[in-house]
């Protein structure tokens, strides 16, 4: 089985699996034609965790987060007299960071993969190239960051336009990019021409990465949490993810409680989990 937030890509994991491949190919297929499909979240431009529990009971992590430029500074989003800059450390040149995501998805492979990493972003180029189909969650996605797009680019980029529910997106800049992935590999991203391109183009618009920030990039292998709830074993992502913390500690705070007592989603059940949840993100 594959879930993930588009069809498209969970059928292509679908089809590694059938094609032999295991359960981290079908994971980095889906994880690439989600650069492709979901654009606000699929990505190689940004980064990602990684949990896994093998059949034999074997756990894992991988950190492959997004990583601060060497120049960035703690005081970077501050003016003169010390307050925040608006929106300068969530839009624009200055909010990148350095990506993870191609580099994980390569430590994956060579550490757990079975196929060729060439069989597995092929469906993530054709895909590209073919188009996806917008959904209605699509149109109200877009519409919604036209403004953000604008600002940060200062030229129209070529998601921003009135798109309607049944239109194709076709992404054939992406398409060569994920080529020379396939063709060249990990180094290609972080050292060579799209590493390039990425650079001079984020220095163009006033950001501060570097060809050396890429080039340094290295996902780090972690021990993830693990805790129990009640009868069951919860194996979740560590630092630099606070989520697996909090899951810990929202569960272990509910656990005296009988929840099965309430209705699923009833006043006493959401009071719960809110005054739970509540204490953990403080």
């Amino acid at each position: 089985m594959v879930v993930s937030a588009r069809v498209e890509a969970s059928q292509i994991g679908i089809e590694i699996l059938k094609k032999g491949g295991n359960a981290f190919d079908a994971m980095i297929a889906t994880d690439l034609a989600l650069a492709v499909a979901y654009p606000f979240a699929g990505n190689i431009g940004g980064g990602g965790f990684m949990v896994y529990r093998k059949a034999d009971g074997t756990t894992g992590a991988l950190d492959y987060r997004e990583k601060a430029p060497q120049l960035a500074n703690r005081n970077m989003y501050l003016d003169a007299n010390g307050a925040v800059i608006p929106d300068l450390s969530t839009l624009g040149p200055l909010a990148v960071g350095v990506p993870g995501t191609i580099a994980g998805l390569f430590e994956v492979h060579q550490k757990l993969g079975s196929l060729p990493f060439s069989d597995l972003i092929q469906p993530a180029i054709d895909l590209a190239k073919k188009g996806v189909i917008v959904t209605e969650s699509d149109v109200d996605s877009f519409a919604n960051q036209k403004e953000k797009f604008r600002k940060a680019n200062d030229t129209n980029i070529p998601l921003d336009r009135d798109w309607k529910v049944g239109d194709t997106v076709k992404y054939p800049e992406l398409a060569h990019t994920l080529e020379r992935i396939r063709d060249m590999g990990r180094s290609e991203f972080y050292e060579g021409e799209t590493a390039q391109k990425m650079v001079t183009f984020i220095q163009k618009k006033g950001g501060i990465l570097t060809l050396e920030d890429l080039k340094n990039y290295q996902a780090v292998w972690r021990q993830p949490i693990q805790f129990t709830y009640k009868d069951h074993t919860i194996t979740s992502m560590t630092l630099p993810s606070s989520g697996g913390i909090c899951l810990a500690q929202i569960l272990k705070s509910i656990e005296p409680f009988d929840i099965g007592q309430y209705p699923h989603n009833s006043e006493k059940y959401m009071q719960l989990l809110t005054e739970a949840e509540r204490r953990a993100y403080a």
